[in-house]
């Protein structure tokens, strides 16, 4: 017996089942995608290229990684360098100024010296320059005086020159107006001397002899 509505009009028939064994291959393809859990379009994963740093050959990495390490190895040795220049700067300035204070001490003691100041001071103010210098020979300074040696341009500076004493040959440092300071192989500051100066040319110690005159 029929369904009818409340009006008397007869109700539609329920949809017939669908049958599986009739959907296309598509349906099915997507039905099972749905289940699956991932979207019919979904792309598929395929195999791409390796990364650049995978591609390359270990030569290759071992060649940057050597350079690296050189290029390290370099800065280090440049930073040491660079500093102990920078330490050995500042401390040569600190000797210079010591210097420049054992200069004017001495120059103190010659004028006390002259005014026949008190043994006492004089005494004290000697022991300080003494100490001084103990100071500076611990650090590797040494004094330059060259009195009586051959002029050598690295280690002094000629204030003037003078005909040379009896004695005394050409080039040779008759008198040191201030001495200089030395520390290794650099100079810290070159000895002021006064150099023997060489005869001139026109200039012998033989009497000049006359020209025999033909008359």
């Amino acid at each position: 017996m029929s369904r009818s509505d409340r009006r008397g009009h007869p109700a539609p028939p329920d949809p017939a089942p669908r049958d599986p064994a009739g959907a296309s291959a598509a349906e099915r393809e997507a039905e099972g995608s749905a289940e699956a859990g991932a979207p019919p379009d979904a792309p598929t994963p395929s195999g791409g290229a390796a990364p650049d740093v995978e591609a390359e050959s270990v030569e290759t990495l071992r060649d940057r990684w050597l350079r690296a390490e050189a290029e390290l190895q370099n800065f280090r040795r440049r930073a040491v360098r660079e500093w102990d220049e920078v330490r050995r700067a500042a401390e040569e300035r600190a000797f210079l100024e010591l210097i420049g204070v054992i200069d004017d001490l001495e120059r103190a003691l010659d004028a006390a010296r002259e005014e026949g100041a008190p043994g006492r001071w004089s005494d004290g103010v000697r022991l300080t320059v003494q100490r001084m210098r103990d100071y500076l020979a611990r650090q590797g300074v040494v004094v330059l005086d060259p009195a009586g040696r051959p002029f050598d341009p690295a280690y002094h500076e000629a204030m003037l020159e003078m005909d040379p004493p009896a004695g005394v040959a050409p080039g040779q440092v008759i008198q040191v107006v201030l001495k200089g300071y030395a520390r290794g192989d650099r100079v810290l500051r070159p000895a002021r001397v006064v150099v023997a100066r060489a005869a001139s040319p026109g200039e012998s110690g033989e009497p000049a002899r006359e020209a025999d005159a033909s008359s």
